[in-house]
């Protein structure tokens, strides 16, 4: 039997999703694998429109261009009530978690539509340890064989390139609300002021705009810089020269900047959490995310004491170590061959 791949949530930007997808399909070119995409207008840089073609692709138009293929999808996104045979991986149920975050479509497309790909998948790929009991807690699924396959990174792209350090502090990720970007603003306010705070991430004018007036409120502009999407290649150099990544998000189900940044030997400040405590271990400082008063405490004590931060730099390049894109393919080839 052959493998299909479903690719059709790749953007032209990369981020975290595209990133998992692409660098797994790289390393499983030994199964030769069918990619299945459509064209352009399914991805997320599309809004609400992109995410209802995508689905209807999915459920329409993929099916017929299986065959009678195994298919792996990246995401939990599949044919229902098609008779398909797939393997799915689940990133996180965020939505379900923190609903006051999200918009209604968003919790009746976890509640649901994810809830019935994974009650019909012959096997579920969970990125944690975390996510695999929010699959089970959540969505109650009991069943289904699951494998946790942590992510990793591009160790071509992500190392020490012994640049001198810069006065800022890096977020990378979107600003939605769950992300707790305001909070590290909040933080910045009681830092001396020659420090900065870049973000790196896509304008969402949803959110970004709520971000810009607690700026001006807190008195902030000028300190806090908005370098918009950053691509896979331009990151490392960010990543090296930042004084910490600043990563408190509420909630995650890997954290793929924090793994980026240790691979870096970046100093990282993230929440004590699900996967974000799961991965950073003792190798990052680890707050309570609802405290801008541990997050201040966190960044000035990097700024202050530069043993710590050789500390962690060397904690979490040891870290990062552990991780790596041949290893999720590894576990990923041996279960996809159980289907094969």
């Amino acid at each position: 039997m052959s493998l299909s791949v479903n690719l059709s949530f790749v953007s032209a930007r990369v981020t975290g999703l595209a990133t998992y997808g692409l660098n797994l399909v790289e390393q499983l070119q030994d199964l030769n694998p069918h990619l299945l995409k459509p064209g352009r207008g399914y991805t997320h840089e599309f809004g609400l429109q992109g995410h209802l073609r995508r689905l209807w692709w999915v459920q329409w138009h993929l099916p017929c261009l299986l065959g009678s293929s195994l298919l792996f999808s990246p995401i939990p996104e599949a044919p229902l009530w098609r008779g398909c045979r797939y393997v799915v991986t689940v990133h996180d149920l965020i939505p379900l978690r923190l609903p006051q975050y999200f918009a209604a479509s968003q919790v009746l497309y976890c509640r649901h539509y994810v809830r019935w790909v994974l009650h019909q998948a012959q096997h579920i790929l969970c990125n944690s340890q975390a996510t695999a009991a929010d699959v089970r807690d959540f969505l109650g699924i009991r069943g289904i064989p699951m494998t946790v396959t942590p992510l990793g990174f591009d160790q071509r792209l992500f190392q020490p390139l012994d640049l001198p350090m810069g006065n800022y502090f890096l977020y990378v990720g979107r600003s939605n609300p769950h992300k707790n970007l305001g909070r590290v603003i909040q933080a910045m306010a009681g830092l001396p002021e020659d420090y900065q705070l870049w973000v790196a991430g896509a304008r969402d004018d949803r959110y970004t705009p709520f971000l810009c007036h607690l700026i001006v409120d807190l008195g902030l502009e000028g300190r806090i810089k908005f370098l918009d999407y950053v691509s896979m290649t331009d990151l490392p150099v960010l990543l090296n020269q930042a004084i910490a990544l600043v990563f408190p998000s509420l909630w995650e189900g890997f954290g793929l900047p924090v793994l980026e940044a240790m691979a870096c030997g970046t100093p990282v400040i993230t929440s004590c959490v699900a996967a974000l405590a799961e991965l950073g271990k003792n190798a990052a400082i680890l707050v309570n995310p609802y405290s801008v008063e541990e997050l201040q405490s966190a960044m000035a004590e990097l700024i202050n004491s530069p043993g710590l931060r050789s500390r962690l730099c060397r904690l979490g390049l040891e870290r990062a170590k552990q991780y790596s894109w041949e290893n999720t393919a590894q576990i990923t080839r041996s279960v996809l061959l159980k289907y094969l």
